[in-house]
C-alpha cells in the first residue's frame, strides 16, 4: 500500500497539519522541523498528493509545452529533455500541438494556464501581436524565439549557418540555392541572417520559398532548385532536405558529384540517409532542459534577473556536401515547376 501522510506524522511523531505545512509550505515551520518531517517521508517513499498540495500551495506541479506540429523528428529530443528535467523537479508535463497555427497556441496558452504553473513555447508559431497578448497569461519561457524581458532559450542558428557558409566556400561552391522555411519561423529569420556570411565569401545565394518544413516541401522545392543552375542546396531543416535527396534521385542528379546537399537540426534519419546528410546540429535535449530550469525559477521567483540562455551550433560534415563536379553545359531539364504564389498559406516549422 503506498505511504500516507497520516504515516508521515506517526513516524515523525508530528500532527499530519505539521507535515502538510512542512512539505508544501516550509516557511511555516521551524527549520529542525521541516528537515525532519522530510528525512522521515524520503525515509518511508511518501509522494504528495498534486491536488491536496494545490490546495495549499495554490501551484498545479504541471508544466505545459506547445510544439508546432508532433510530427517533425526535430522535437522529440526537445521533449525528452524537457520531460527528464521535470521529473526532477517534481513537475508533471502536459504535451499540446499546434498544428502549425498562431491562433491555435494562443488558444492552447489560454487553456493550459488553467492547468499548469507555466508553459513552454517550442519555436512559437503566433505572430508579435498574437504573443503580445498572451504574454502574462501564465508564466512563459520560448524556445527559439526572442522576445525582449521574456525568459528565452535560444539555439544560436545564424552562427550555424555562417558555419555552413564556410564550409561550401571552402569546397568552392559559389553558386547556391537556400530553401525558406515558414514565413513566420524566427530561426528562418535567424538563417537567412547567417547567410549574410556568403556575399563576403564571393557566394552568391538565390533565395527560394517559403515551403513547407516538411519532406514533400523538399520535393517541391528542389525542381526550382534545379532550375537556378546551382551547385549546393541548403535546406531550411533535415526533413526539407531529405525530400530534395529523394527528388535528385528520381532525377538522375548525383549527390554530391552534381550537386551538394545541406540541411539544418540533425534529426536521427540525416545519417541514415543515402548519401548521409551533412547538417548543422542542434543541443535539443540541452534546450528542453535549459527551459525547464528558466520556468521553474520564474515560478519560484528564485532566480528572476535570467532571462536568457544561448546554445551553439555545430556543423556535422558528412557524404552529402563535396567539391562541385565539371560544370553542367546544360542545367538539368525541369518540367514546369509551379511556383508557390506569394499569398498561398504554407504550413510552418
Amino acid at each position: 500500500m503506498p505511504v500516507t501522510i497520516q504515516d508521515v506524522a506517526r513516524a515523525a511523531g508530528v500532527s499530519v497539519s505539521t507535515v502538510s505545512r512542512a512539505l508544501a509550505a516550509p516557511e511555516m515551520v521551524r527549520e529542525a522541523t521541516r528537515l525532519h518531517v522530510v528525512e522521515t517521508a524520503n525515509r518511508l517513499g511518501y509522494r504528495p498528493n498534486r491536488a491536496a498540495r494545490g490546495l495549499i500551495t495554490g501551484k498545479t506541479g504541471n508544466l505545459g509545452v506547445i510544439v508546432p506540429d508532433l510530427s517533425n523528428p526535430f522535437f522529440p529530443a526537445i521533449l525528452k529533455g524537457v520531460q527528464s528535467q521535470a521529473r526532477g523537479a517534481d513537475y508533471a508535463v502536459f504535451l499540446a500541438d499546434c498544428d502549425e497555427n498562431g491562433a491555435e497556441e494562443a488558444a492552447l496558452v489560454q487553456a493550459m494556464a488553467k492547468q499548469v504553473d507555466g508553459v513552454i513555447l517550442c519555436s512559437s508559431r503566433m505572430s508579435p501581436s498574437q504573443l503580445e497578448r498572451t504574454i502574462g497569461t501564465t508564466s512563459l519561457v520560448l524556445i527559439n524565439r526572442s522576445v525582449r524581458d521574456q525568459p528565452v532559450v535560444i539555439m544560436d542558428v545564424a552562427g550555424g549557418m555562417r558555419q555552413a557558409v564556410d564550409h561550401l566556400a571552402a569546397l568552392g561552391h559559389r553558386r547556391i540555392a537556400y530553401l525558406q522555411g515558414p514565413r513566420n519561423s524566427w530561426s528562418n529569420q535567424q538563417r537567412r541572417r547567417g547567410l549574410r556570411r556568403a556575399a563576403r565569401r564571393g557566394i552568391t545565394v538565390n533565395e527560394l520559398g517559403p515551403f513547407a518544413p516538411t519532406f514533400e516541401g523538399g520535393l517541391h522545392a528542389a525542381d526550382l532548385a534545379l532550375a537556378e543552375d546551382v551547385t549546393a542546396i541548403v535546406a531550411y531543416n533535415d526533413l526539407m532536405a531529405l525530400g530534395v535527396l529523394s527528388r535528385l534521385a528520381d532525377r538522375d542528379v548525383k549527390v554530391p558529384a552534381d550537386v551538394s546537399v545541406l540541411g539544418f537540426d540533425d534529426i536521427p534519419m540525416a545519417g541514415m540517409a543515402t548519401p548521409p546528410l551533412t547538417t548543422v546540429a542542434m543541443q535539443n535535449g540541452r534546450a528542453g532542459r535549459a527551459a525547464v530550469d528558466l520556468l521553474v525559477s520564474q515560478i519560484s521567483g528564485a532566480d528572476a534577473g535570467e532571462l536568457r540562455r544561448e546554445l551553439e551550433c555545430q556543423l556535422i560534415v558528412r557524404a552529402s556536401t563535396a567539391t562541385p563536379g565539371t560544370a553542367r553545359s546544360d542545367p538539368p531539364h525541369v518540367t514546369a515547376p509551379v511556383r508557390r504564389r506569394r499569398d498561398e498559406p504554407v504550413a510552418g516549422a
